[in-house]
């Protein structure tokens, strides 16, 4: 078995303890989230989801609890696949993950939540369908504050049924955008940065048209 914990692993943490010697599967190829587990000291095998994540966001009165469904219906697939596989050779923990944007956010004047905008309609954005789509949602988040939520959960195996636990957070961030040029939105939607990513940008990147980024709690 691939040792799944590395040497600079951050081993006070008890969990990471538990994790010496166990098969860790992270549900996805994004090389992001695979930078972000070897940032703490961990190199999971890679076995991609095949959830098709077409779950309606008409389902969620409660936008915040869509990526974190979402996250859970693929770490499900990978574990119940692998565990079909080879029931010898069960996955330990799986690792999932899944991102969104909400619009019109705005930090609540408790400092311990989020609230929306009174009287505007707070859209859910994904990954864009195209430049265009990119472009679309850039000029949409323009000059506003938004909420990225990453939902993440991990599977790992139980003796009580179904044969597997789970267990979910969902993290959210505010990012503050400037007041952009159109020609500006358009270049960085013509470069295909973020084609790929929920919202249509990268703050890894440090965009230009993002002012700042406030780290929110996670629940």
């Amino acid at each position: 078995m691939s040792n799944h914990v590395l040497s600079h692993a951050l081993h006070g943490l008890p969990v990471i303890k538990r994790l010496k010697g166990r098969k860790i599967i992270l549900a996805s190829n994004s090389p992001r989230r695979k930078a972000i587990l070897e940032t703490i000291g961990l190199a999971p095998d890679i076995v991609p989801s095949k959830f098709e994540e077409d779950l309606g966001t008409d389902s969620f009165p409660n936008l915040h609890e869509y990526p974190v469904a979402t996250a859970s219906h693929k770490a499900v697939e990978v574990y119940e696949r692998l565990v079909t596989e080879n029931p010898d050779d069960a996955p330990d923990l799986v690792i999932a993950a899944d991102t969104v944007v909400l619009t019109h956010a705005q930090p609540s004047t408790s400092q311990t939540g989020y609230s929306v905008l009174p009287d505007i309609t707070q859209e859910l954005l994904e990954k864009p369908k195209d430049k265009e789509d990119n472009l679309r949602m850039l000029m949409d988040l323009n000059g506003s504050v938004c909420e990225v939520v990453t939902g993440v959960t991990v599977v790992y195996p139980v003796l009580q049924s179904p044969g597997y636990a789970i267990r979910s957070i969902d993290e959210r961030s505010l990012v503050y955008f400037a007041d952009n040029p159109t020609h500006l939105l358009k270049a960085y939607a013509d470069c295909g940065e973020g084609v790929d990513r929920a919202g249509g940008f990268a703050i890894q990147a440090s965009s230009p048209f993002i002012l700042g980024v406030h780290l929110g709690a996670q629940t």
